[in-house]
Protein backbone atom coordinates (compact mmCIF):
# COMPACT_ATOMS: atom_id res chain seq x y z
CA UNK A 1 0.00 0.00 0.00
CA UNK A 2 1.47 3.26 -0.93
CA UNK A 3 1.92 5.81 2.13
CA UNK A 4 -0.90 7.93 3.21
CA UNK A 5 -0.62 11.29 3.62
CA UNK A 6 -2.95 14.66 3.97
CA UNK A 7 -2.48 18.12 3.14
CA UNK A 8 -4.01 19.97 5.98
CA UNK A 9 -4.93 22.76 2.81
CA UNK A 10 -6.27 22.77 -0.87
CA UNK A 11 -2.44 22.74 -3.16
CA UNK A 12 -2.89 23.69 -7.27
CA UNK A 13 -4.06 20.91 -8.96
CA UNK A 14 -0.43 19.81 -10.62
CA UNK A 15 0.50 19.17 -7.10
CA UNK A 16 -2.43 17.54 -5.84
CA UNK A 17 -2.76 14.93 -9.30
CA UNK A 18 1.29 14.32 -8.93
CA UNK A 19 0.80 13.42 -5.12
CA UNK A 20 -1.76 11.36 -5.59
CA UNK A 21 -0.49 9.49 -8.28
CA UNK A 22 2.10 8.08 -5.72
CA UNK A 23 0.42 7.96 -2.35
CA UNK A 24 -2.63 7.54 -0.80
CA UNK A 25 -3.72 11.28 -0.47
CA UNK A 26 -6.28 13.29 2.12
CA UNK A 27 -7.82 16.71 1.51
CA UNK A 28 -10.09 18.69 3.07
CA UNK A 29 -12.42 19.88 0.00
CA UNK A 30 -13.91 22.65 1.93
CA UNK A 31 -10.12 23.97 2.45
CA UNK A 32 -10.52 25.45 6.06
CA UNK A 33 -7.85 24.92 8.78
CA UNK A 34 -8.30 22.04 10.89
CA UNK A 35 -8.66 21.70 14.44
CA UNK A 36 -6.40 20.52 16.77
CA UNK A 37 -8.47 17.31 17.60
CA UNK A 38 -8.67 16.25 13.84
CA UNK A 39 -4.40 17.11 13.58
CA UNK A 40 -4.16 14.73 16.47
CA UNK A 41 -6.02 12.36 15.53
CA UNK A 42 -4.83 12.80 11.83
CA UNK A 43 -0.93 11.79 13.61
CA UNK A 44 -2.25 8.64 14.36
CA UNK A 45 -3.82 7.80 10.88
CA UNK A 46 -1.42 9.26 8.19
CA UNK A 47 2.40 8.55 7.65
CA UNK A 48 2.99 11.63 6.55
CA UNK A 49 1.20 15.36 7.40
CA UNK A 50 1.47 18.11 5.19
CA UNK A 51 1.04 21.52 6.96
CA UNK A 52 0.74 25.67 6.13
CA UNK A 53 1.09 28.28 8.26
CA UNK A 54 -2.08 28.07 9.30
CA UNK A 55 -1.62 24.72 11.25
CA UNK A 56 -0.67 25.48 14.63
CA UNK A 57 1.55 22.08 14.98
CA UNK A 58 2.71 22.11 19.05
CA UNK A 59 3.41 19.69 21.45
CA UNK A 60 0.29 18.61 22.37
CA UNK A 61 0.05 17.49 18.63
CA UNK A 62 3.12 15.74 18.19
CA UNK A 63 2.86 14.00 21.68
CA UNK A 64 -0.27 12.57 20.40
CA UNK A 65 -0.44 8.88 21.35
CA UNK A 66 0.43 5.72 19.44
CA UNK A 67 1.32 8.33 16.18
CA UNK A 68 2.26 6.94 12.71
CA UNK A 69 3.14 10.30 11.22
CA UNK A 70 7.29 10.04 10.77
CA UNK A 71 7.26 13.26 8.69
CA UNK A 72 6.12 16.80 8.34
CA UNK A 73 6.37 18.09 5.00
CA UNK A 74 5.48 21.52 5.86
CA UNK A 75 3.73 23.91 2.39
CA UNK A 76 6.35 27.30 3.22
CA UNK A 77 9.47 28.38 4.07
CA UNK A 78 8.55 29.64 7.26
CA UNK A 79 8.17 26.79 10.24
CA UNK A 80 7.57 29.32 13.57
CA UNK A 81 4.30 27.55 13.72
CA UNK A 82 5.60 23.98 14.02
CA UNK A 83 7.25 23.11 17.55
CA UNK A 84 10.66 21.83 16.13
CA UNK A 85 11.68 20.42 19.62
CA UNK A 86 8.86 19.24 20.30
CA UNK A 87 8.61 17.32 16.61
CA UNK A 88 13.11 16.10 17.33
CA UNK A 89 11.43 14.41 20.84
CA UNK A 90 9.00 12.89 18.92
CA UNK A 91 11.29 11.55 16.54
CA UNK A 92 9.78 13.11 13.52
CA UNK A 93 11.39 14.90 11.02
CA UNK A 94 10.38 18.75 9.44
CA UNK A 95 11.20 19.74 5.97
CA UNK A 96 10.63 23.19 4.80
CA UNK A 97 10.45 24.90 0.77
CA UNK A 98 13.10 27.41 0.93
CA UNK A 99 14.17 29.25 -2.01
CA UNK A 100 11.55 28.71 -4.56
CA UNK A 101 9.42 31.45 -3.10
CA UNK A 102 12.33 33.99 -3.29
CA UNK A 103 11.25 36.39 -6.69
CA UNK A 104 7.60 36.02 -5.50
CA UNK A 105 7.89 37.41 -2.30
CA UNK A 106 10.63 40.28 -3.67
CA UNK A 107 8.54 41.47 -6.51
CA UNK A 108 5.07 41.84 -3.66
CA UNK A 109 7.64 44.18 -1.27
CA UNK A 110 8.33 46.15 -4.25
CA UNK A 111 4.80 46.46 -4.86
CA UNK A 112 3.84 47.48 -1.84
CA UNK A 113 6.96 49.79 -1.51
CA UNK A 114 5.01 51.67 -4.83
CA UNK A 115 1.39 51.23 -3.74
CA UNK A 116 2.22 52.97 -0.30
CA UNK A 117 4.69 55.67 -1.65
CA UNK A 118 2.29 56.52 -4.50
CA UNK A 119 -0.83 56.13 -2.73
CA UNK A 120 -2.18 53.82 -4.91
CA UNK A 121 -4.74 52.30 -2.57
CA UNK A 122 -6.09 55.73 -1.85
CA UNK A 123 -6.65 56.40 -5.27
CA UNK A 124 -8.13 53.28 -6.29
CA UNK A 125 -10.68 53.36 -2.96
CA UNK A 126 -11.57 56.80 -4.08
CA UNK A 127 -12.32 55.83 -7.86
CA UNK A 128 -14.15 52.86 -6.97
CA UNK A 129 -16.80 54.73 -4.34
CA UNK A 130 -17.18 56.94 -7.39
CA UNK A 131 -15.53 59.74 -5.31
CA UNK A 132 -13.03 60.57 -7.98
CA UNK A 133 -13.61 64.53 -9.55
CA UNK A 134 -10.90 64.49 -11.83
CA UNK A 135 -7.10 65.18 -12.46
CA UNK A 136 -5.55 68.53 -10.20
CA UNK A 137 -2.59 69.17 -9.38
CA UNK A 138 -2.26 68.59 -6.05
CA UNK A 139 -4.62 65.53 -6.38
CA UNK A 140 -3.17 62.35 -3.53
CA UNK A 141 0.46 63.57 -4.23
CA UNK A 142 3.01 60.42 -2.95
CA UNK A 143 6.02 60.47 -3.12
CA UNK A 144 9.02 59.03 -5.73
CA UNK A 145 11.68 56.46 -4.84
CA UNK A 146 14.17 57.34 -6.76
CA UNK A 147 17.39 58.96 -4.84
CA UNK A 148 16.03 57.26 -1.76
CA UNK A 149 17.89 54.52 0.89
CA UNK A 150 15.88 51.48 1.57
CA UNK A 151 16.66 49.85 4.86
CA UNK A 152 16.52 45.77 4.49
CA UNK A 153 15.94 44.42 8.39
CA UNK A 154 17.35 40.65 7.57
CA UNK A 155 19.55 40.26 4.24
CA UNK A 156 18.91 36.35 3.25
CA UNK A 157 17.59 35.07 -0.24
CA UNK A 158 14.51 37.53 -0.47
CA UNK A 159 15.85 40.56 1.14
CA UNK A 160 18.77 40.69 -1.48
CA UNK A 161 16.46 40.14 -4.85
CA UNK A 162 13.90 42.96 -2.93
CA UNK A 163 17.44 45.11 -2.99
CA UNK A 164 18.17 44.20 -6.36
CA UNK A 165 14.87 45.02 -7.90
CA UNK A 166 15.18 48.09 -5.96
CA UNK A 167 18.13 49.06 -7.42
CA UNK A 168 15.96 49.95 -10.88
CA UNK A 169 14.04 52.40 -9.40
CA UNK A 170 16.99 53.91 -8.04
CA UNK A 171 16.94 53.25 -4.18
CA UNK A 172 20.22 52.98 -2.24
CA UNK A 173 20.52 49.94 -0.17
CA UNK A 174 21.48 49.35 3.49
CA UNK A 175 20.78 46.79 5.64
CA UNK A 176 20.97 45.14 9.54
CA UNK A 177 21.40 41.59 10.08
CA UNK A 178 22.41 39.52 12.75
CA UNK A 179 25.53 38.50 10.41
CA UNK A 180 27.12 40.47 7.94
CA UNK A 181 27.07 39.63 4.17
CA UNK A 182 29.50 38.21 2.58
CA UNK A 183 31.50 41.01 0.95
CA UNK A 184 31.20 40.01 -2.85
CA UNK A 185 27.66 39.91 -2.49
CA UNK A 186 27.67 43.70 -0.60
CA UNK A 187 29.14 44.71 -3.74
CA UNK A 188 27.00 43.12 -5.99
CA UNK A 189 23.72 45.27 -4.52
CA UNK A 190 26.31 47.80 -3.22
CA UNK A 191 24.70 47.82 0.12
CA UNK A 192 25.85 49.42 3.09
CA UNK A 193 26.18 47.63 6.43
CA UNK A 194 24.52 49.14 9.70
CA UNK A 195 25.85 47.95 12.86
CA UNK A 196 22.01 48.69 14.68
CA UNK A 197 18.83 48.43 13.77
CA UNK A 198 18.07 51.90 15.67
CA UNK A 199 20.17 53.37 13.20
CA UNK A 200 19.02 51.57 10.17
CA UNK A 201 15.35 52.85 11.09
CA UNK A 202 16.33 56.69 11.59
CA UNK A 203 18.53 57.14 8.26
CA UNK A 204 16.51 54.91 5.92
CA UNK A 205 13.47 56.29 3.60
CA UNK A 206 11.76 53.08 3.36
CA UNK A 207 11.99 50.13 6.40
CA UNK A 208 11.51 46.40 5.03
CA UNK A 209 11.41 43.60 6.91
CA UNK A 210 12.95 40.25 6.01
CA UNK A 211 13.40 38.50 9.41
CA UNK A 212 12.09 35.26 10.52
CA UNK A 213 9.42 34.84 13.13
CA UNK A 214 9.46 33.65 16.48
CA UNK A 215 10.49 34.72 20.09
CA UNK A 216 13.73 36.76 19.15
CA UNK A 217 11.98 38.57 16.57
CA UNK A 218 8.40 39.42 18.39
CA UNK A 219 7.23 42.87 18.14
CA UNK A 220 11.08 44.06 16.89
CA UNK A 221 8.72 46.76 15.84
CA UNK A 222 7.44 48.65 18.41
CA UNK A 223 6.72 52.36 19.39
CA UNK A 224 10.03 53.11 20.49
CA UNK A 225 11.34 51.98 16.78
CA UNK A 226 8.93 54.04 15.09
CA UNK A 227 9.42 57.05 17.13
CA UNK A 228 13.35 56.70 15.35
CA UNK A 229 12.02 56.95 11.65
CA UNK A 230 11.44 59.38 9.53
CA UNK A 231 8.24 61.24 9.38
CA UNK A 232 8.22 60.94 5.92
CA UNK A 233 9.17 56.88 5.88
CA UNK A 234 7.43 54.21 4.98
CA UNK A 235 7.47 50.71 6.73
CA UNK A 236 7.16 47.42 4.52
CA UNK A 237 6.15 44.23 6.18
CA UNK A 238 6.16 40.85 4.02
CA UNK A 239 8.04 38.13 6.96
CA UNK A 240 6.29 37.58 9.47
CA UNK A 241 3.16 39.41 11.16
CA UNK A 242 4.98 39.05 14.82
CA UNK A 243 7.60 40.92 14.50
CA UNK A 244 5.42 44.35 13.96
CA UNK A 245 3.13 45.65 17.00
CA UNK A 246 0.12 46.53 15.17
CA UNK A 247 -1.40 48.61 18.00
CA UNK A 248 1.98 50.92 18.04
CA UNK A 249 1.93 51.17 14.17
CA UNK A 250 -1.72 52.00 13.93
CA UNK A 251 -0.96 55.19 16.53
CA UNK A 252 2.19 55.84 13.93
CA UNK A 253 0.19 55.95 10.89
CA UNK A 254 -2.09 57.91 12.81
CA UNK A 255 -0.61 60.33 14.36
CA UNK A 256 2.08 61.05 11.39
CA UNK A 257 5.16 59.85 13.13
CA UNK A 258 5.58 57.66 9.82
CA UNK A 259 4.20 58.29 6.56
CA UNK A 260 2.82 55.15 5.35
CA UNK A 261 2.85 51.15 5.38
CA UNK A 262 2.29 48.10 2.98
CA UNK A 263 1.55 44.69 5.25
CA UNK A 264 1.19 41.22 3.36
CA UNK A 265 1.31 39.64 7.39
CA UNK A 266 -0.34 40.29 10.48
CA UNK A 267 0.17 39.56 13.71
CA UNK A 268 -2.81 36.76 14.60
CA UNK A 269 -4.04 36.72 10.54
CA UNK A 270 -6.48 35.89 9.47
CA UNK A 271 -7.67 38.82 12.00
CA UNK A 272 -6.57 41.95 11.07
CA UNK A 273 -5.89 44.81 13.95
CA UNK A 274 -9.32 46.80 13.63
CA UNK A 275 -7.13 49.90 14.21
CA UNK A 276 -5.17 49.20 10.66
CA UNK A 277 -8.28 48.64 8.78
CA UNK A 278 -9.54 52.32 8.45
CA UNK A 279 -6.11 54.56 8.32
CA UNK A 280 -6.10 55.78 4.28
CA UNK A 281 -1.89 55.56 4.73
CA UNK A 282 -2.01 51.75 5.34
CA UNK A 283 -1.89 49.33 2.56
CA UNK A 284 -2.99 46.26 3.52
CA UNK A 285 -2.84 42.75 1.32
CA UNK A 286 -3.81 39.24 2.91
CA UNK A 287 -0.55 37.07 2.90
CA UNK A 288 -0.06 37.12 -1.52
CA UNK A 289 3.52 37.21 -1.12
CA UNK A 290 4.01 33.69 -2.73
CA UNK A 291 0.79 33.93 -4.38
CA UNK A 292 1.73 33.05 -7.88
CA UNK A 293 0.78 29.83 -9.70
CA UNK A 294 4.10 29.33 -10.49
CA UNK A 295 5.59 29.91 -7.19
CA UNK A 296 3.15 27.76 -5.10
CA UNK A 297 2.96 24.64 -7.54
CA UNK A 298 6.71 24.78 -6.84
CA UNK A 299 6.39 24.78 -3.42
CA UNK A 300 4.10 21.84 -3.78
CA UNK A 301 6.66 19.91 -5.73
CA UNK A 302 9.37 20.96 -3.18
CA UNK A 303 7.14 18.87 -0.07
CA UNK A 304 6.97 16.09 -3.06
CA UNK A 305 10.83 16.16 -3.44
CA UNK A 306 11.40 15.79 0.31
CA UNK A 307 8.65 13.13 0.77
CA UNK A 308 10.12 10.73 -2.05
CA UNK A 309 13.49 10.82 -0.65
CA UNK A 310 11.97 10.50 2.76
CA UNK A 311 9.89 7.02 1.78
CA UNK A 312 12.97 5.82 -0.14
CA UNK A 313 14.72 5.37 2.56
CA UNK A 314 17.07 8.53 1.89
CA UNK A 315 17.81 11.80 4.04
CA UNK A 316 15.06 14.48 2.70
CA UNK A 317 16.45 17.71 1.65
CA UNK A 318 15.48 21.21 3.04
CA UNK A 319 15.14 19.13 6.96
CA UNK A 320 14.69 21.65 10.07
CA UNK A 321 14.15 19.03 12.53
Amino acid sequence: MPPKILLTRRWPVAVETYLRQRYDVTVDPADRPLTEAELVQAMGQYDAICPTVTDRIGAAILSAANPRVRILGNYGAGFEHIDLEAAKAAGIIVTNTPDVLTDATADLAILLMLMASRRAGEGERELRAGHWTGWRPTHLLGQGLAGKRLGLVGFGRIAQATAARARAFGLSIAYYSRRRADPAVEATLDAVYVGSLEELAATSDVLSLHCPGGAATRYLVNAGLLARMKPTSILVNTARGSVVKDDDLAAALKDGIIAAAGLDVFDGEPAVNPALIGLPNAVLLPHLGSATLETRTAMGMRVAANLERFFAGEAPHDRVA
